[in-house]
């Protein structure tokens, strides 16, 4: 019979009741951890794929494939060949033990999505994300641009409460969101719109070229207003497309590049002054010699990325940035008008 006065007794108790405090908390990670691998598995089934070419099906997992499928995958997904790249994805994210992997796949599977198009599906693996690790901020970065594409706006804002509180500068995000919800508001009258495009630019004055665009279209008057001769550059290609009867001939008096363009264009008599844009002043010589084979072309890059695009973007396509753009002029060659309707 045990002699319950014994120190050694005492030890012993304190040690088996140790042990089994550690060996429930073990059997209960690893009854959680396989709850929600389970979970995860069911929540993947609604995205699988069967027109990957590769057969994942029947491919064993090895710990050694985890870099170069997922190269292969972002191989297919730069390509374009979305349907590839997510099935890779899918059958690595199944696989792995690892939980950090797994939810970094996880991530570039909703970012396939996104680029891809499949808004909902990109959406439900963002929350599934964020309902594990609501402090990742590449996911709320991301989830954003969804609701953005999706207009839904009130959403959008919805993701910078979180964003503000871990330390990130939601300025622009902010102030974007705001000009891409009145400009999508429908309920709004078009002379109401204009007001508050007048109060927004005051309040957000980095949404220059955005909004003079916008007013452009809806009150030239308007624009005018708030046009900024020392902003000219970063509204050049505006300024060129603009049609005559738009302009405000009184308003740019002082502004030696708009000047400039409106000589090239024919809608001035005027010779101007060399501006401080060289392709200008190339066209204005040729003017002068009535040579009108060139003309000015744009290319627009993000001064984040530095990646260059053919057209005006108000979120840069590859790394989603907003009032990004830089415009870049060049000289180019007149397009021909020809005879056949066809061309």
């Amino acid at each position: 019979m045990p002699n319950f006065t014994d120190p050694l007794f005492s030890i012993f108790i304190i040690f088996l009741i140790g042990f089994f405090v550690a060996l429930s908390a073990y059997f209960w990670e690893f009854y959680k951890k396989q709850k929600e691998h389970n979970s995860l598995l069911f929540f993947l089934e609604k995205f699988e794929s069967n027109e990957c070419s590769l057969d994942t099906k029947n491919l064993k997992y090895e710990s050694n494939m985890l870099t170069p499928l997922s190269l292969l995958a972002k191989a297919f997904e730069k390509s374009g060949e979305y349907h590839r790249a997510i099935s890779i994805y899918l059958f690595l994210i199944k696989n792995i033990p690892d939980e950090l992997p797994k939810y970094e796949l996880m991530e570039y599977l909703g970012n396939t999505y996104l680029n891809a198009g499949f808004l909902g599906r990109a959406e439900s693996i963002y929350l599934d994300i964020l309902s594990r690790h609501p402090r990742n901020k590449s996911v709320l970065y991301s989830l954003g641009v969804v609701y953005e594409m999706t207009h839904n706006f009130t959403s959008a804002k919805e993701t910078l409460v979180p964003l503000e509180t871990l330390g990130e500068d939601i300025t622009k995000l902010k102030s974007f969101f705001e000009f891409e919800s009145l400009i999508y508001d429908k309920q709004i009258s078009k002379n109401e719109k204009i007001k508050v495009l007048v109060k927004l630019y005051k309040q957000y004055p980095n949404l220059y070229r955005l909004v003079i665009n916008q007013l452009f279209k809806l009150d030239p008057a308007q624009a005018w207003k708030i046009y900024d001769h020392n902003k000219s550059v970063d509204i050049i290609d505006i300024l060129w497309f603009l049609d005559k009867e738009k302009i405000d001939f009184n308003k740019i008096k002082n502004d030696d590049i708009a000047k400039e363009i409106l000589f090239i264009k024919g809608y001035s008599d005027e010779i101007p002054v060399f501006s401080n844009r060289l392709n200008l002043n190339m066209l204005n010589l040729a003017k002068q010699s009535s040579y009108d084979k060139a003309t000015l072309v744009f290319s627009y890059i993000c001064s984040d990325c530095r990646v260059a695009f053919p057209t005006s973007f108000k979120r840069c396509p590859n790394c989603k940035a907003v009032n990004s753009i830089k415009v870049e002029d060049e000289l180019g060659k007149t397009m021909q008008k020809s005879d056949n309707s066809l061309l």
